[in-house]
């Protein structure tokens, strides 16, 4: 049986990047902390914790400190259901995979609603969230698969739909004798990171070809819209980030009346189904309000 005591310390260090910081987290002294990592490696037989400014994790530690995490979670809702048996546990740190766009519009919403947990966020895009899950490196995600990883649950949360967008003055720039191929190829297009494929799903639900088109890399959704805003390129934005700006008129759409609705899927570990419900269930929620049913458009990729 593992050594919890000597996994919270690997957590504290990982989380704190320094052995000092962690000594002064758990009130014990900066050896105690070395020898007792020392000894969790020399009992596994592998190196945890990469001595570095700061310190951060092997492979290996990097799915421990994750499986003293999901135990941390699971005792705190414990304690919570059983305050006259079990003492307040630390409050733990939920890691979950996450897309940017999900986060910039809705998410926030759903963590708000779950009081005595921490969170970790990490940003990828949903089609590579799922990732995240089947290395064991979170214990959520927002994904736009709706296969399980091995494992886990899934549930349906909706449809977050996009607009192809950009200012009246860079479509007359750029667009003046129409959308399509040939003017698209010479427009700049906004993209968030190099697994970006919004666009180009786009364009190709329009007849459109993709041609590699020249393109701005701004990996923030706010960023977006202020790079559509401001004519620098055109770009697939969140419809609750720019609805103001396309009834306003500071935005238009590249073809009126043409979204990319893209389904979202919730995922997390079957053992941790019970620990994590009161997230499940505050995610669920918010994203019934806030995205389109999944039956409700065809378009959906």
């Amino acid at each position: 049986m593992l050594d919890y005591d000597a996994l919270a310390t690997l957590t504290a260090v990982l989380q704190t990047g320094s052995f000092e910081q962690a000594a002064r987290r758990l009130h014990v002294t900066p050896s105690a902390v070395s020898q007792r990592i020392r000894h969790l490696e020399q009992r596994l037989g592998s190196p945890l914790v990469v001595r570095a400014q700061p310190c951060h994790a092997t492979a290996v530690g990097e799915r421990l400190m994750r499986h003293a995490q999901d135990v941390a979670v699971l005792e705190s809702r414990l304690a919570a259901t059983m305050p006259d048996i079990l003492s307040e546990t630390d409050t733990p740190t939920l890691r979950i995979a996450v897309n940017a766009d999900t986060l910039s519009t809705w998410f926030i919403e759903a963590l708000s609603a779950c009081n005595g947990l921490l969170f970790e966020l990490i940003l990828d895009d949903q089609d590579h969230s799922r990732q995240w899950l089947e290395r064991g490196e979170v214990v959520a995600a927002v994904t736009s698969d709706s296969t399980a990883v091995g494992g886990c649950d899934v549930s349906a949360l909706g449809l977050l739909r996009y607009r192809a967008t950009a200012s009246p003055a860079f479509i007359e720039r750029h667009c003046a004798t129409g959308v399509d191929q040939h003017t698209l190829a010479m427009a700049p297009m906004l993209l968030f990171n190099n697994k970006d494929r919004l666009q180009e799903r786009w364009m190709k639900e329009q007849g459109i070809a993709y041609t590699s088109p020249p393109a701005h890399g701004l990996p923030s959704s706010e960023a977006f819209v202020s790079a559509s805003l401001a004519g620098m390129g055109w770009g697939m934005n969140p419809e609750p980030l720019v609805r103001d700006a396309l009834n306003s008129g500071q935005l238009l759409e590249l073809i009126p009346d043409t979204p990319l609705d893209i389904p979202l899927y919730w995922q997390v570990p079957s053992l941790m189904r019970d620990a994590l419900g009161e997230l499940t269930a505050a995610v669920q929620q918010v994203a019934k309000r806030e995205l389109a049913s999944i039956s409700v458009f065809s378009n959906a990729v």
